[in-house]
Order: structure tokens, then C-alpha cells, then sequence
């Protein structure tokens, strides 16, 4: 493993799985939507990703915006190795592009080349599998308004790490910690709940590297559509995305500022998989 990050490790494995047959794949369709981007390939197969608007200062004027998006129009003409390539970059929106072809190439894969050593449940949300009032210490990385309306009606303690306090309820200021002080807060986890976005923003190694060894790690969220393997040599027990049921629909739906609430049971089902025993 090494220094190889995550996204890093997942497309070498892509690699030796899907060996010439992902060089002859190409992207069908490409929809940058307000909350996520999504991805069909020739195949059949789709993916997602987070869209990380509000992590590009570009994003308040067209002339400056473009700058991020310098491919739009073209999209379609770019080849898979372009994709994995900027999945690896710092460029976020074709990052965020990169990691949906990643995902897309992930569930490829899975139907081509499935491999032992993990279980898929399908149409449940990742935490469901945690029993919350036995978890322990919680601390939860973004902002993620289920999981923080159920710990407080367990009543379970938990903190929750996020760079933008805004996006927290009144009642769960007291709970928020800034993003300043994870070093010193991730390590009190007895159950760490971590959102995908941190693909995005290559914080989940030093995160899954600051969790104790005998902590519950759960990543969840769109973003971590993709082969669990690397998630899980580095100490997850869960991880919880999305499989694509319908490329085209789901696509539609984030074409028109679409989110979970809209896809979920029409373009895309929750799945969670965890490490087999």
C-alpha cells in the first residue's frame, strides 16, 4: 500500500481486473448537476459523485468558472484514461468527474470480475447496520443531518467535525467541532462516521489513519460508490454508496438539480458493504 491513496489503490485494482477491456470503454454521457455528477459509459454502466460546488472559489462568474470546467461541450470525447487521470488530481469538479468514471468502472467490474471477500446489502443505509444507542463515543465527519437527528434521539454521545457551522440545527451547535481540532477529536471515537466527500477532498487517509484500531469505521455517501478494497485495507468495516439501476434516469434526474431524495428507488439504490469475516 504504502503512499498510494485510495483513489489511487482502487484504480491500479481496476486496472488488473479489467485488464485491455477498460481501455476499449468509453464515457456515453456526462451531467454535472447541482449536488451530484453523474456518469454512463458505453457499457451500460453508471456513476456518481458529489458535486463540490462549494469548494471552488471559481464558481461565481462564467469567465472564471470556466477554468474549472475547461472540457464542457467535450466531455464525451475524452478518453477513460483522461478521466482516471484528473479522478488522481487537484482540479475538484474533474476530480469529482474522475471519481463518478471510477465508480462507473467499479460496478463494471463487479459484474465482469466479482471477487470474494465482501457483502453487498442492497436497498439499506449503511449506519442502519450500527446499532447507534451501542456506539459508543460517535464522531461524525460532515455534516450528515440523518445520522445527527438519530444519535440525538438516542441520546448517544457524539461530535461532529465539519468546516461549515452553518449547516448545523441550533440544537447541534454544542456538539460541532472545528475542523482545526480532528486530530485531537477522532481518536476519542469509539464509532467513526465518515462522509465520501472526503475523496473529494483527500482528507480520509489522515482521517482513517487518526482512528484507533479497535473503532467502527462507516464512509458512506455517493462519493464511495467504488471497489471497497482499499477503504477496507485501511481499517473500514462498512462502506455505504450507491448502485446505479438506471444510468439514463438517474442522469435526468441530476440534469435537473436532482439529489438522493429524487433518485433513490429510481436511478439508484443504497447499498452497504461490509468485510466479509
Amino acid at each position: 500500500m504504502g503512499d498510494e491513496t485510495i483513489l489511487g489503490e482502487t484504480i491500479r485494482i481496476l486496472e488488473e481486473r479489467l485488464g485491455e477491456r477498460m481501455d476499449d470503454v468509453t464515457v456515453e454521457r456526462v451531467v454535472v448537476g447541482v449536488f451530484f455528477a453523474g456518469v454512463k459509459l458505453s457499457t451500460g454502466h453508471g456513476g456518481i459523485c458529489a458535486t463540490p460546488i462549494k469548494s471552488i472559489p471559481e464558481a461565481v462568474c462564467c469567465p472564471s468558472s470556466a477554468q474549472a470546467m475547461p472540457h464542457s461541450g467535450r466531455l464525451r470525447e475524452r478518453s477513460i484514461r483522461a478521466y482516471v487521470a484528473d479522478a488522481l488530481g487537484d482540479r475538484l469538479m474533474r476530480k469529482a468527474l474522475g471519481i463518478a468514471v471510477v465508480s462507473a468502472l467499479s460496478a463494471l467490474a463487479n459484474d465482469v470480475c466479482p471477487q470474494p471477500g465482501y457483502t453487498v446489502t442492497r436497498g439499506v443505509d449503511a449506519v442502519d447496520l450500527l446499532p447507534l444507542s451501542e456506539s459508543g463515543n460517535v464522531v461524525i465527519v460532515g455534516a450528515l443531518t440523518p445520522y445527527l437527528r438519530a444519535l440525538k434521539q438516542v441520546g448517544q454521545p457524539f461530535r461532529v467535525i465539519e468546516m461549515d457551522p452553518r449547516t448545523l440545527k441550533p440544537d447541534e451547535l454544542p456538539f460541532f467541532v472545528p475542523v482545526e481540532e480532528t486530530d485531537r477529536v477522532v481518536p476519542w471515537a469509539d464509532t467513526l462516521i465518515i462522509t465520501g466527500t472526503t475523496l473529494i477532498n483527500g482528507t480520509i487517509e489522515h482521517l482513517l489513519e487518526l482512528a484507533r484500531p479497535e473503532a467502527t469505521v462507516v464512509v458512506l455517501g455517493p462519493t464511495v460508490s467504488i471497489l471497497p478494497d482499499a477503504l477496507f485495507s485501511r481499517g473500514v468495516d462498512i462502506s455505504g454508496g450507491d448502485m446505479v439501476t438506471d444510468p439514463d434516469r438517474l442522469l435526468d434526474i441530476l440534469a435537473e438539480g436532482g439529489s438522493g431524495y429524487h433518485f433513490y428507488g429510481k436511478g439508484a439504490d443504497r447499498i452497504a458493504v461490509r468485510r466479509s469475516s
